[in-house]
């Protein structure tokens, strides 16, 4: 690590070691083995030497939402051994690079975006890893399957040939309740557990953010997305 690497304005080693230390001891409380939870830094509108400083740093998961800067981004970075979460609303003309760029989709919220990963995933490299997105609300700007529709989309998922659904994910409205936070989350537990009644054999719970990845902790999440706790206010991409 550089000393240019430790002192970048936009990303703390500190905060890295509390969110951490936080999200260890929210798993503890659940029961579960703080191993179960992977932090994604979320890098949207961040720098490339950033996102350096985060890797020196320990952190192995990055998550982007615009598809362009992502790709770029990935290409600067080269072959380091992390893992690059596509978190963004798909555009259906973009399903290509996401598809040859990415390890995991976590907002998808139709069939026919799923098909055009598949189709669209290189042959050489391992299926892409699926999210679904759920919709807990309806809010303006958020995609997501409403949850009676998820087990319908998740069984023709399972069918694709060069993808694997892992979960689900969601964004619900933000409140500052944990109690209320916690039961959209445990909504989202509920749906995964139904969905493995059904055999579908789902791991994965992409869910938490800043301000509430506690609340989802507890609820069973397997994946948090932190952006502004680790690398302050991002600025507005143009």
């Amino acid at each position: 690590m550089t000393a240019n690497m430790l002192t970048n304005p936009q990303f703390s080693v500190t905060a890295l070691a509390a969110i951490r230390e936080r999200a260890k001891l929210a798993a503890i409380q659940a029961g579960r083995p703080p191993s179960d939870v992977t932090l994604i830094g979320v890098t949207k509108t961040q720098a490339v030497e950033t996102v350096r400083a985060a890797i020196a740093a320990g952190l192995t998961d990055f998550g982007e939402n615009y598809v362009k800067e992502a790709v770029a981004k990935i290409a600067l970075i080269g072959g380091a051994p992390i893992t690059w979460h596509f978190i963004g609303q798909i555009q259906a003309n973009k399903a290509r690079p996401i598809a040859e760029s990415f390890g995991w989709v976590h907002t998808i919220d139709r069939l026919s975006l799923a098909k055009r990963l598949s189709d669209l995933r290189p042959a050489q490299a391992p299926p892409l890893q699926l999210c679904i997105q759920v919709q807990l609300a309806a809010e303006v700007g958020k995609g997501g399957v409403p949850p009676h529709e998820v087990a319908g989309l998740a069984l023709a998922i399972q069918q694709l040939p060069r993808v694997r659904l892992r979960g689900l994910m969601c964004i619900p409205p933000q409140n500052d309740d944990p109690q209320v936070q916690r039961g959209y989350f445990a909504t989202m537990r509920g749906l995964t557990s139904d969905l493995n009644h059904q055999g579908l054999g789902l791991d994965t719970l992409s869910m938490g953010m800043t301000n509430d990845f506690e609340s989802a902790i507890l609820e069973g999440a397997t994946h948090i997305r932190i952006g502004t706790a680790l690398f302050g206010k991002r600025t507005p991409h143009p």
